[in-house]
Protein backbone atom coordinates (compact mmCIF):
# COMPACT_ATOMS: atom_id res chain seq x y z
CA UNK A 1 0.00 0.00 0.00
CA UNK A 2 0.81 3.58 -0.71
CA UNK A 3 1.81 5.51 2.40
CA UNK A 4 0.80 9.11 0.22
CA UNK A 5 -2.41 11.06 1.44
CA UNK A 6 -4.43 12.70 -0.73
CA UNK A 7 -6.82 15.03 0.62
CA UNK A 8 -9.16 17.19 -1.05
CA UNK A 9 -10.91 20.19 -0.02
CA UNK A 10 -10.44 24.17 0.77
CA UNK A 11 -8.16 26.64 2.76
CA UNK A 12 -9.81 29.86 4.44
CA UNK A 13 -8.24 32.26 6.80
CA UNK A 14 -9.98 31.78 9.75
CA UNK A 15 -11.19 35.11 11.46
CA UNK A 16 -11.18 33.92 15.05
CA UNK A 17 -13.47 36.12 17.26
CA UNK A 18 -13.73 35.10 21.24
CA UNK A 19 -16.34 37.13 23.51
CA UNK A 20 -18.32 36.03 26.52
CA UNK A 21 -21.48 35.49 24.24
CA UNK A 22 -22.70 35.75 20.49
CA UNK A 23 -23.61 38.67 19.89
CA UNK A 24 -27.82 38.80 18.93
CA UNK A 25 -29.37 40.07 15.59
CA UNK A 26 -29.15 43.95 15.45
CA UNK A 27 -26.70 44.22 18.70
CA UNK A 28 -23.08 45.08 18.77
CA UNK A 29 -20.39 44.07 21.71
CA UNK A 30 -17.34 44.03 22.58
CA UNK A 31 -15.11 40.95 21.88
CA UNK A 32 -12.12 39.93 24.57
CA UNK A 33 -9.99 38.95 21.19
CA UNK A 34 -9.55 38.20 17.96
CA UNK A 35 -6.83 35.92 15.55
CA UNK A 36 -6.10 35.45 12.18
CA UNK A 37 -4.82 31.91 11.02
CA UNK A 38 -5.05 29.43 8.32
CA UNK A 39 -7.81 27.13 8.43
CA UNK A 40 -10.48 25.28 5.95
CA UNK A 41 -11.81 21.80 6.99
CA UNK A 42 -9.30 20.05 4.00
CA UNK A 43 -6.34 22.31 4.77
CA UNK A 44 -6.53 21.74 8.60
CA UNK A 45 -6.38 17.72 7.82
CA UNK A 46 -3.67 18.25 5.45
CA UNK A 47 -1.26 19.96 8.64
CA UNK A 48 -2.64 17.66 10.85
CA UNK A 49 -1.90 14.33 8.78
CA UNK A 50 1.35 16.28 7.80
CA UNK A 51 2.60 16.75 11.31
CA UNK A 52 1.48 13.51 12.37
CA UNK A 53 4.17 12.28 9.93
CA UNK A 54 1.65 11.38 6.51
CA UNK A 55 3.32 12.15 3.01
CA UNK A 56 0.12 14.76 2.32
CA UNK A 57 -0.69 16.10 -0.57
CA UNK A 58 -3.11 18.59 -1.01
CA UNK A 59 -5.73 19.27 -3.95
CA UNK A 60 -7.61 22.36 -3.85
CA UNK A 61 -7.88 26.10 -5.49
CA UNK A 62 -6.22 29.86 -4.76
CA UNK A 63 -6.50 33.51 -5.18
CA UNK A 64 -4.16 35.48 -5.67
CA UNK A 65 -4.21 37.69 -2.25
CA UNK A 66 -2.41 37.82 0.92
CA UNK A 67 -4.67 34.66 2.30
CA UNK A 68 -3.65 32.24 -0.67
CA UNK A 69 0.33 33.47 0.30
CA UNK A 70 -0.81 32.39 3.99
CA UNK A 71 -1.99 29.17 2.31
CA UNK A 72 1.00 28.64 0.87
CA UNK A 73 3.27 29.33 4.22
CA UNK A 74 1.34 27.20 6.29
CA UNK A 75 1.52 23.98 3.98
CA UNK A 76 5.42 24.69 3.52
CA UNK A 77 6.11 24.58 7.34
CA UNK A 78 3.88 21.59 8.06
CA UNK A 79 5.42 19.59 5.57
CA UNK A 80 2.25 19.18 3.16
CA UNK A 81 3.04 19.36 -0.64
CA UNK A 82 0.31 21.55 -2.30
CA UNK A 83 -1.38 20.59 -6.11
CA UNK A 84 -3.58 23.96 -6.09
CA UNK A 85 -3.91 26.50 -8.73
CA UNK A 86 -4.41 30.19 -8.28
CA UNK A 87 -6.59 32.31 -9.96
CA UNK A 88 -6.96 35.41 -10.82
CA UNK A 89 -11.05 35.77 -11.10
CA UNK A 90 -11.87 34.74 -7.53
CA UNK A 91 -10.44 35.11 -3.88
CA UNK A 92 -9.46 32.82 -0.99
CA UNK A 93 -11.66 31.65 0.84
CA UNK A 94 -12.54 32.99 4.55
CA UNK A 95 -14.31 32.13 7.94
CA UNK A 96 -15.90 33.82 11.02
CA UNK A 97 -15.27 31.94 13.64
CA UNK A 98 -17.35 32.66 17.50
CA UNK A 99 -15.56 31.37 20.28
CA UNK A 100 -17.20 31.32 23.72
CA UNK A 101 -14.80 32.19 26.16
CA UNK A 102 -16.37 30.40 29.09
CA UNK A 103 -16.31 26.85 27.15
CA UNK A 104 -14.40 27.16 23.97
CA UNK A 105 -17.36 26.14 22.29
CA UNK A 106 -17.31 27.88 18.95
CA UNK A 107 -20.03 28.68 15.72
CA UNK A 108 -18.67 29.14 12.12
CA UNK A 109 -19.70 30.79 8.99
CA UNK A 110 -17.87 29.65 5.75
CA UNK A 111 -16.88 31.50 2.66
CA UNK A 112 -15.19 29.44 0.22
CA UNK A 113 -14.04 31.45 -2.47
CA UNK A 114 -12.68 30.46 -5.53
CA UNK A 115 -11.90 26.62 -3.64
CA UNK A 116 -16.31 26.90 -3.92
CA UNK A 117 -15.62 26.48 -8.01
CA UNK A 118 -13.38 23.19 -7.84
CA UNK A 119 -15.72 21.14 -10.29
CA UNK A 120 -15.19 17.42 -11.79
CA UNK A 121 -12.36 18.75 -14.25
CA UNK A 122 -10.40 19.92 -11.84
CA UNK A 123 -10.55 16.63 -10.23
CA UNK A 124 -9.48 14.58 -13.33
CA UNK A 125 -6.52 16.86 -14.15
CA UNK A 126 -5.09 15.57 -11.29
CA UNK A 127 -6.14 11.93 -11.65
CA UNK A 128 -2.76 10.48 -12.15
CA UNK A 129 -2.37 12.19 -8.69
CA UNK A 130 -5.42 10.75 -6.14
CA UNK A 131 -5.28 7.22 -8.33
CA UNK A 132 -1.48 6.47 -6.50
CA UNK A 133 -3.02 7.76 -3.28
CA UNK A 134 -2.69 4.86 -0.58
CA UNK A 135 -5.63 7.22 1.31
CA UNK A 136 -7.63 9.35 -0.07
CA UNK A 137 -9.64 12.16 2.01
CA UNK A 138 -12.43 14.91 1.13
CA UNK A 139 -15.08 16.80 3.34
CA UNK A 140 -17.71 18.95 1.63
CA UNK A 141 -16.45 22.84 1.83
CA UNK A 142 -15.86 22.08 -2.10
CA UNK A 143 -19.09 21.17 -4.18
CA UNK A 144 -20.66 17.52 -4.06
CA UNK A 145 -19.91 16.61 -7.42
CA UNK A 146 -16.17 17.33 -7.23
CA UNK A 147 -16.15 15.22 -3.76
CA UNK A 148 -17.88 12.76 -5.57
CA UNK A 149 -15.36 12.43 -8.58
CA UNK A 150 -12.24 12.59 -6.61
CA UNK A 151 -14.01 9.31 -4.38
CA UNK A 152 -14.42 7.63 -8.09
CA UNK A 153 -10.93 8.15 -9.08
CA UNK A 154 -9.37 7.19 -5.65
CA UNK A 155 -11.41 4.00 -5.27
CA UNK A 156 -10.87 3.19 -8.38
CA UNK A 157 -6.75 3.77 -7.81
CA UNK A 158 -7.24 1.29 -4.85
CA UNK A 159 -7.09 4.26 -1.72
CA UNK A 160 -8.42 3.81 1.27
CA UNK A 161 -10.94 6.46 1.27
CA UNK A 162 -12.11 8.73 4.13
CA UNK A 163 -15.18 10.99 4.07
CA UNK A 164 -15.65 13.46 6.41
CA UNK A 165 -19.51 15.22 5.63
CA UNK A 166 -18.85 18.20 6.83
CA UNK A 167 -20.55 20.48 6.67
CA UNK A 168 -23.71 18.77 6.94
CA UNK A 169 -25.33 17.94 3.90
CA UNK A 170 -27.56 15.39 2.11
CA UNK A 171 -25.10 13.23 0.14
CA UNK A 172 -25.89 12.08 -3.66
CA UNK A 173 -26.99 8.27 -4.31
CA UNK A 174 -24.12 5.90 -3.98
CA UNK A 175 -21.49 8.55 -2.30
CA UNK A 176 -21.28 6.40 0.98
CA UNK A 177 -20.52 3.23 -1.08
CA UNK A 178 -17.28 4.83 -2.43
CA UNK A 179 -16.27 5.30 1.45
CA UNK A 180 -14.16 2.68 2.94
CA UNK A 181 -14.71 5.34 6.36
CA UNK A 182 -17.48 8.00 7.23
CA UNK A 183 -16.66 10.39 9.80
CA UNK A 184 -19.19 12.02 10.99
CA UNK A 185 -20.01 14.50 14.31
CA UNK A 186 -22.93 14.07 16.28
CA UNK A 187 -24.79 16.83 14.45
CA UNK A 188 -23.24 15.37 10.77
CA UNK A 189 -24.58 11.80 11.65
CA UNK A 190 -27.96 13.09 12.22
CA UNK A 191 -28.33 14.79 9.38
CA UNK A 192 -27.23 11.95 7.22
CA UNK A 193 -29.49 9.23 9.31
CA UNK A 194 -32.34 11.26 10.99
CA UNK A 195 -31.07 9.65 14.17
CA UNK A 196 -30.54 11.94 17.28
CA UNK A 197 -26.86 11.37 18.11
CA UNK A 198 -26.79 11.52 22.52
CA UNK A 199 -24.75 9.23 23.98
CA UNK A 200 -23.26 6.12 22.44
CA UNK A 201 -26.21 3.47 21.98
CA UNK A 202 -27.86 6.36 19.46
CA UNK A 203 -24.26 6.69 18.16
CA UNK A 204 -24.39 2.99 17.64
CA UNK A 205 -27.37 3.04 15.53
CA UNK A 206 -26.49 6.00 13.79
CA UNK A 207 -23.11 3.87 12.92
CA UNK A 208 -25.31 0.67 11.83
CA UNK A 209 -27.56 3.35 9.47
CA UNK A 210 -24.79 4.57 7.55
CA UNK A 211 -23.19 1.16 6.99
CA UNK A 212 -26.58 -0.28 5.13
CA UNK A 213 -26.53 2.98 3.79
CA UNK A 214 -23.35 1.79 1.92
CA UNK A 215 -19.66 3.24 3.92
CA UNK A 216 -17.68 0.22 5.09
CA UNK A 217 -17.44 1.69 8.71
CA UNK A 218 -18.76 4.47 10.62
CA UNK A 219 -16.71 6.54 12.96
CA UNK A 220 -19.01 8.85 14.67
CA UNK A 221 -16.81 11.66 16.50
CA UNK A 222 -18.77 12.77 19.77
CA UNK A 223 -16.70 15.32 21.39
CA UNK A 224 -15.52 15.17 24.93
CA UNK A 225 -16.82 11.59 24.82
CA UNK A 226 -14.42 10.24 22.31
CA UNK A 227 -15.58 8.27 18.87
CA UNK A 228 -17.77 5.22 18.68
CA UNK A 229 -16.09 2.73 15.74
CA UNK A 230 -18.41 0.12 13.94
CA UNK A 231 -17.25 -1.74 10.86
CA UNK A 232 -18.53 -5.04 9.74
CA UNK A 233 -17.42 -7.18 12.37
CA UNK A 234 -17.12 -4.45 15.72
CA UNK A 235 -18.32 -1.65 17.26
CA UNK A 236 -16.29 0.11 19.77
CA UNK A 237 -16.14 2.92 21.85
CA UNK A 238 -12.87 4.36 21.43
CA UNK A 239 -13.15 7.31 24.66
CA UNK A 240 -11.17 10.43 24.38
CA UNK A 241 -8.27 11.52 26.15
CA UNK A 242 -6.99 14.50 28.20
CA UNK A 243 -4.06 16.29 27.13
CA UNK A 244 -4.87 19.12 29.57
CA UNK A 245 -6.92 22.08 29.79
CA UNK A 246 -9.45 22.36 26.66
CA UNK A 247 -8.49 26.45 25.14
CA UNK A 248 -10.39 25.78 22.23
CA UNK A 249 -12.43 22.95 19.96
CA UNK A 250 -12.45 24.85 16.69
CA UNK A 251 -10.47 22.34 14.34
CA UNK A 252 -10.51 18.98 16.95
CA UNK A 253 -12.60 16.95 14.40
CA UNK A 254 -9.94 18.08 11.21
CA UNK A 255 -7.04 16.93 13.83
CA UNK A 256 -9.16 13.68 14.60
CA UNK A 257 -9.45 13.04 10.58
CA UNK A 258 -6.08 13.79 10.02
CA UNK A 259 -4.67 11.60 12.64
CA UNK A 260 -6.52 8.94 11.71
CA UNK A 261 -5.67 9.10 8.08
CA UNK A 262 -1.85 9.43 8.99
CA UNK A 263 -2.11 6.19 11.23
CA UNK A 264 -4.03 4.56 8.07
CA UNK A 265 -1.27 5.32 5.86
CA UNK A 266 1.19 4.10 7.79
CA UNK A 267 -0.03 0.65 6.83
CA UNK A 268 -0.87 -2.25 9.19
CA UNK A 269 -2.66 -0.36 11.33
CA UNK A 270 -5.81 -1.89 12.86
CA UNK A 271 -8.55 0.86 12.47
CA UNK A 272 -9.27 1.10 16.18
CA UNK A 273 -5.59 1.76 16.85
CA UNK A 274 -5.98 4.44 14.29
CA UNK A 275 -9.10 5.81 15.83
CA UNK A 276 -7.07 6.14 19.44
CA UNK A 277 -4.32 7.70 17.19
CA UNK A 278 -6.65 10.17 15.69
CA UNK A 279 -8.41 10.63 19.29
CA UNK A 280 -4.58 11.39 20.47
CA UNK A 281 -4.30 14.35 17.94
CA UNK A 282 -7.39 16.12 18.29
CA UNK A 283 -6.68 16.15 22.22
CA UNK A 284 -3.61 17.49 22.15
CA UNK A 285 -5.08 20.46 19.77
CA UNK A 286 -8.09 21.41 21.99
CA UNK A 287 -5.22 22.56 24.51
CA UNK A 288 -3.84 24.76 21.92
CA UNK A 289 -5.21 28.01 20.30
CA UNK A 290 -6.16 28.08 16.53
CA UNK A 291 -6.69 25.33 14.30
CA UNK A 292 -3.76 24.65 12.01
CA UNK A 293 -1.38 25.89 14.28
CA UNK A 294 -2.65 23.80 16.92
CA UNK A 295 -1.87 20.39 15.28
CA UNK A 296 0.55 18.39 17.18
CA UNK A 297 3.57 16.25 16.24
CA UNK A 298 4.17 12.99 15.78
CA UNK A 299 6.23 13.07 18.98
CA UNK A 300 3.81 14.38 20.93
CA UNK A 301 0.88 12.44 19.63
CA UNK A 302 2.91 9.11 20.31
CA UNK A 303 3.77 10.13 23.74
CA UNK A 304 0.28 10.35 24.68
CA UNK A 305 -0.32 7.33 23.91
CA UNK A 306 2.30 5.91 25.09
CA UNK A 307 1.66 7.58 29.18
CA UNK A 308 -2.16 6.32 28.12
CA UNK A 309 -1.17 2.88 27.43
Amino acid sequence: MSEKIVILGVFVADTAYRADRAPRMGETILGNSFALGPGGKGSNQAVAAAMAGGDVHFLSKLGRDPFADMALATWEKAGVTPAVSQHDDGYTGAAYIFVEEATGNNAIIICPGVGGTIAPADIDAQADLIGTAGVFVTQLEQPMDAAMRALELARAGGAVTILNPAPAADLPDGMLGLCDYVTPNETEAEELTGITVTGIDSATRAATALRKSGAGAALITLGENGVLFQDGERSVHVPAFNAGLVVETTGAGDAFNGGFAAALARGGADPVEAVRYGCATAAISVTRPGTAPSMPSRAEIESLLAKEG
